[in-house]
């Protein structure tokens, strides 16, 4: 006898919110359930002094069709924003200065950044054989095919930018699978990027230009566009202590703490694997421990406006910090000289971050101790005579960035076993499929067709 389904997502951050839409569209009841106040995760949106800043994620990268399909559909409650391509130049610190990231082969033979001997390595790279080990580091396969000092100041402060990360311990076959692929199915990264530029594409795929975006007036506003979709009465928030419950007939019930939820045919998880094992404790105690493997980058981002800006020309995304040049913060997007209206006319809003897996303490200093490093690195780097900010704001996350590292093969087969395990749950989120904005939101829409082809 069929069953109509009657879904629980749990978790209200963007992958939840996005697959809930999509099943609602396609007419399945949904409930979603959040520990939060209120929805979106960690992706909020404040508008305080004339500035308009983001305590989670700043932006996100177009990257496949499904980000901008869901941007389409929900317009006018919310609209894309893409950067600013005057402001498109990434920043690499070198010794006492900010130097260009190149762009391309003439930029990157001509840089400062690289050793001559690198430098010639890059020519070479087309020439050398790919590798052959699918548990390579980052590290280990950058220095094998680019240099050293191409792993310290370009692929290094890359993954500063989006992991906050260590090369050393991600590996790129799970982390990387669309740089780890140039070099498996074309046999270079720089024959790969070609080949893949003359390959035709449909309408569909030309959608996903790589560019930076965002949502005007900010990302709570995409947030806002789901909820008002979904609807609220749909969205059970302050769910202290989420726990699923299998019960008769392959359904599940979901106790808040305060109330049970039952009947539910299938369970859509979002949790981090931190606090998977809460939400679902019934699951193999070995495949739970090899999903808490994964770990997290602390974070700490520092939102800091100046209504009149004084220093140098933040003409540029931003700027990254190789570990090898031991500053206390990992960079700094300039984020009002590529998104409108996110500070006053002459003034300037960036996001600077402090931590990541190499440097975790910082992100643990008391307030007091951020704004004194804060000071002494903006100044010095940014050509500022004086440190008096208009906004400072320090949000410090624990949880905040997972690392495909070494133990991403068996994390994801331990997810596949418990979704066998237990028929209707669904084990979604950062735990796999990527770490971005457009690999939430095309997780959450591939869920949701999962149930539309049943």
């Amino acid at each position: 006898m069929y069953i109509k389904p009657n879904i629980a997502v749990i978790g209200a951050g963007l992958t939840g919110l996005t697959a809930a839409y999509y099943l609602k569209k396609q007419g399945h009841s949904v409930t979603i359930f959040e520990k939060g106040t209120k929805p979106g995760g960690v992706i909020q949106t404040h508008n305080e002094n004339g500035f308009i800043y983001e305590s989670g994620p700043n932006t996100g990268v177009l990257g496949n069709p499904e980000a901008v399909e869901l941007l389409e559909e929900l317009y006018p409650l919310c609209e894309l924003e893409v950067a600013d391509q005057a402001a498109k130049t990434r920043w690499i610190w070198k010794g006492n200065r900010w130097e260009p990231l190149p762009s391309g082969l003439f930029s990157a033979v001509s840089t400062p950044l690289f050793t001559v001997s690198d430098k010639l390595r890059i020519l070479a790279e087309p020439f050398k054989p790919k590798g052959n080990n699918p548990e390579e580091t980052l590290a280990q396969l950058v220095i094998r095919r680019m240099g050293t000092s191409f792993l310290h100041y370009a692929i290094d402060p890359f993954i500063l930018g989006i992991y906050a990360g260590d090369p050393a311990h991600l590996v790129p076959k799970y982390a990387l699978p669309k740089l780890y692929n140039l070099e498996q199915n074309y046999g270079s990264f720089i024959k790969g990027s070609f080949k893949k530029a003359k390959e035709p594409k449909s309408d569909r795929d030309k959608k996903a230009t790589k560019e930076i975006f965002s949502v005007k007036n900010g990302l709570h506003n995409l947030i806002d566009a789901l909820v008002n979709k979904i609807e609220d009465g749909n969205i059970i928030l302050n769910c202290d202590h989420l726990t699923v419950i299998p019960i008769e007939n392959n359904q599940y019930s979901v106790s808040t703490g305060k109330e049970s939820y039952s009947h539910f045919t299938h369970v859509i998880s979002t949790i981090g694997a931190h606090a998977l094992g809460s939400v679902i404790p019934f699951a193999d105690t070995d495949d739970l421990k090899r999903i808490a493997q994964l770990k997290y980058a602390k974070v700490a981002q520092v939102s800091i406006g100046f209504s009149k800006w004084n220093g140098q020309s933040l003409k540029a995304f931003g700027g990254l910090v190789p570990f090898v040049e031991k500053r206390d913060i990992l960079g700094a997007l300039f984020i009002s000289s590529f998104l409108k209206g996110r500070a006053p006319e002459g003034g300037a809003l960036m996001a600077v971050f402090m931590g990541g897996m190499r440097r975790p303490e910082i992100a643990e200093l008391s307030d007091e101790q951020i704004v004194s490093i804060i000071e002494r690195e903006i100044k010095s780097m940014m050509q500022l005579n004086e440190f008096k900010p208009d906004l400072l704001k320090i949000h410090r996350y624990e949880y905040a960035i997972p690392q495909y590292g070494p133990e991403s093969g068996a994390r994801l087969e331990a997810i596949r076993k418990i979704e066998t395990a237990y028929s209707g749950l669904t084990l979604a989120g950062n735990i796999r499929d990527g770490i971005g904005m457009a690999d939430r939101i095309k997780q959450g829409r591939t869920i949701a067709e999962q149930f539309a082809e049943r």
